[in-house]
């Protein structure tokens, strides 16, 4: 049986074990490949591995199968022959303490909610897709709201204001922060109305997920499983990137300072990480690179999973501690070119020729580099993955439920709050004025 102070990942070409100290797992890490190649069922067996030594999990599941942790496996065929070769493994399937989470209310599980004013104004004006201008005057409505105490809850909120800035207070506006262009807030409208339709109205408000409830360890001592389901969110980037990187940027703001601890508290997965990436301001990326420079500190490790390492940053790709490379495939010169890119960013080996060797690895096949116990990156090993202990499959609708109906966080978070904010606030300050214009005229 492993100890549980090691992250075992696989087995060398001899059948012996590859592991890396738990307490490194906070220096981060990356799963990348091809479709199909095992990335998934990687992330699944590090997640497993994580919940036995009582370290809490947290993980976006934009395809659906990341569920099957909730669930105990049942190997067979090649699987089990795998496993059968791994003496030192003491496989047993198990399903793992599971939390579903879902941005929306169509979907069974915990509502993850968040108040316009944590999204701040960086955040919300790359959800929208907006230029540097309209992006001022964001940052100048949150300022007013800051100043005036008004709360930016949900979306309606911001509309109000956005309204009322170029409206009734357009005098108040322009004495203290300037004059604002109804041209660039009638666009911010039409982006805000764009994202309602996407369904951010289940998103944005109250209650506010409080980020210690990711941080939670079963009756068994095994750490929770919280598993983000975004399967509807395909079609929806932005919604999906933006959230990632409040959830990232909260965790930093408030989780404290550590000394080096045994195993970390949080494991955060993100897979599909390029969609966090792609079209990122320079603003954006340098707050993504603080923040996976110095959340470590904090006893958080953070594992990206995309199909190549050349989706992530070379900022944030010089922070991945641990790397786990499945194959990459080779079907074009373009493809070529960025196998040779991928390959030049693992360390130098003389047992291997990596940029050959990534078009010939096969399913559960991975090159892997880890850090030592003085923190240095290993020389490159092949490595088979060690097969998860749940189910390597979706769960059913009838187990979605049963997950959900066991529960401790959803009477907590599904029950829809509305306190007085912005909107309700400025609809009285307008309604005063006009009983007291009203007064005058009589």
């Amino acid at each position: 049986m492993p100890d549980s102070s090691q992250l075992v990942i696989g087995a060398d070409p001899a059948g012996q074990p590859i592991a890396q100290a738990m307490r490194l797992a906070n220096r981060h890490g990356l799963v990348a490949g091809a479709t199909g190649t095992g990335k998934t069922v990687t992330l699944q067996r590090l997640a497993e591995t994580f919940s036995d030594a009582g370290v809490a999990v947290f993980a976006a599941d934009i395809k659906g199968d990341l569920c099957g942790l909730g669930a105990a496996g049942n190997p067979q065929g090649k699987v089990a022959e795998r496993i059968a070769g791994m003496s030192w493994l003491g496989h047993k399937p198990q399903a793992y303490p599971v939390e579903l989470l879902t941005l929306t209310a169509s979907k069974p599980g915990v509502r993850l909610r968040a108040t316009v004013s944590e999204f701040g104004p960086v955040l919300l004006s790359k959800i929208l897709g907006l230029n540097d201008t309209q992006g001022g005057i964001v940052a100048i409505i949150f300022k007013y709201c800051d100043d005036n105490k008004l709360p930016l809850l949900d979306l309606k909120d911001f509309i109000k204001v956005l309204q009322y800035v170029t409206q009734e207070g357009k005098t108040e506006i322009e004495k203290a922060y300037g004059k604002i262009s109804t041209t660039s807030t009638g666009t911010i409208l039409r982006k805000v109305i764009e994202l309602q339709q996407q369904g951010a109205d289940d998103f944005f408000g109250e209650r506010s997920f409080e980020v210690d409830d990711l941080m939670r360890i079963a009756d068994d001592g095994r750490g929770v499983i919280s598993i983000l389901r975004v399967t509807e969110l395909q079609d929806r980037p932005k919604m999906f990137s933006t959230f990632m990187l409040q959830l990232l940027a909260e965790l930093y703001a408030t989780a404290p300072e550590e000394s080096d601890l045994d195993k970390p508290k949080l494991v955060i997965f993100i897979d599909e990480a390029h969609l966090i990436f792609d079209e990122a301001s320079k603003v954006l990326l340098d707050q993504i690179e603080t923040v996976i420079k110095l959340i470590r500190s904090k006893g958080i490790g953070v594992f990206f999973c995309t199909q190549n390492p050349m989706d992530v940053p070379p900022s944030v790709l010089g922070q991945l501690g641990m790397k786990v490379q499945h194959a990459l495939r080779a079907f074009t010169a373009v493809d070529r070119k960025a196998i040779k890119q991928a390959a030049e960013n693992y360390p130098e080996t003389e047992f291997y020729k990596t940029e050959d060797l990534l078009t010939q690895l096969g399913i559960g096949e991975a090159l892997v580099t880890t850090l030592n116990e003085k923190g240095i990156p290993t020389p490159l090993v092949h490595v088979m993955i060690v097969p998860p202990r749940s189910r390597m499959d979706i769960l059913s609708e009838g187990e979605v439920v049963d997950l959900t109906n066991k529960s401790k966080l959803v009477q907590k978070y599904n029950q829809v709050v509305d306190n007085e904010s912005a909107h309700e606030i400025l609809t009285k300050k307008i309604e005063l004025a006009e009983q007291r214009t009203q007064r005058r005229k009589e």
